[in-house]
């Protein structure tokens, strides 16, 4: 049965060395409140893993903040606002450890985990350099044909936190259509939090919404505005001005300065 907490609550689930995916796309719908509650802790989490299809604000955020090891993701940056500045400092200085990843990577890494295998075969990757950033990524026979095919390994994912737009009183979840690889997320997480926009009796189905089967969530949490300043459509848009806010906080050295005065707002 789900459970429903508060945000500081989910964020005391996030422990030491766990791998914590992200939901949503760059800057759309993404958990961005969750996130802040995690640096709000007395005592931030380290060592995580970040995983995600893309990161962006919410994810440079943990970076800065001293909570992440290693980044897995397709692309990490700010699109048209520029890269994304703790994660473009950290990286340069090593602090944290990329794992280069493209989506053929992600997308089998996750289905291998969801069909409880070692790995997803594929020939994405076949030809290029890549290979050599990542020895873990093996190369196998096709047994049928003898073709050479690459083994991407699956991905097991501790948490998956995801920003959803409705939470119903059955505990089902609904997102807009722009769903990145969120239900691949949900289906391989051992746990799920799912921050939500607001509580209604009964979700509606739409053409325009996924739903979430109430089976799938471990812990709602809800949270009204919990993408910001990320949009979440169709209720608000991307805050430009808030994100500009933060390259000037960060370009100043003002990180921790920012994070503490976004995180009472």
């Amino acid at each position: 049965m789900t459970n429903h907490h508060t945000l500081d609550q989910a964020a005391a689930l996030i422990t030491d060395g766990m791998t914590v995916a992200l939901g949503g796309m760059t800057l759309y719908r993404r958990p961005a409140a969750f996130c802040l509650a995690l640096l709000r802790r007395a005592v931030r989490p380290r060592d995580l893993t970040l995983l995600g299809f893309t990161h962006g604000i919410d994810a440079d955020w943990l970076v800065g903040g001293g909570c992440v090891s290693t980044v897995r993701t397709c692309y990490f940056g700010l699109e048209a606002f520029g890269l994304a500045p703790m994660f473009t400092e950290m990286a340069t200085k090593g602090a944290v450890t990329v794992l280069e990843e493209t989506e053929a990577s992600i997308g089998g890494g996750l289905r291998a985990q969801m069909g409880g295998v070692g790995f997803m075969p594929s020939v994405a990757w076949l030809g290029t350099d890549l290979p050599a950033l990542r020895p873990d990524v093996k190369t196998i026979t096709d047994p049928y044909t003898g073709e050479t095919l690459m083994a991407f390994p699956a991905i097991p994912v501790d948490v998956a936190v995801i920003h959803a737009l409705e939470a119903d009183d059955y505990g089902n979840v609904s997102i807009n259509q722009n769903t990145a690889i969120d239900v691949e997320l949900v289906a391989t997480a051992k746990t799920v939090i799912i921050t939500y926009e607001r509580r209604v009796a009964e979700l509606v189905k739409s053409a325009d919404r996924l739903i979430i089967p109430s089976p799938v969530p471990d812990v709602l949490v809800h949270a009204p505005r919990g993408a910001w300043p990320t949009s979440c459509h169709p209720d608000y848009p991307l805050d430009g001005a808030a994100i500009m806010d933060y390259m000037d906080a960060c370009a100043s050295g003002d990180f921790e300065g920012y994070i503490g005065r976004v995180g009472e707002r």
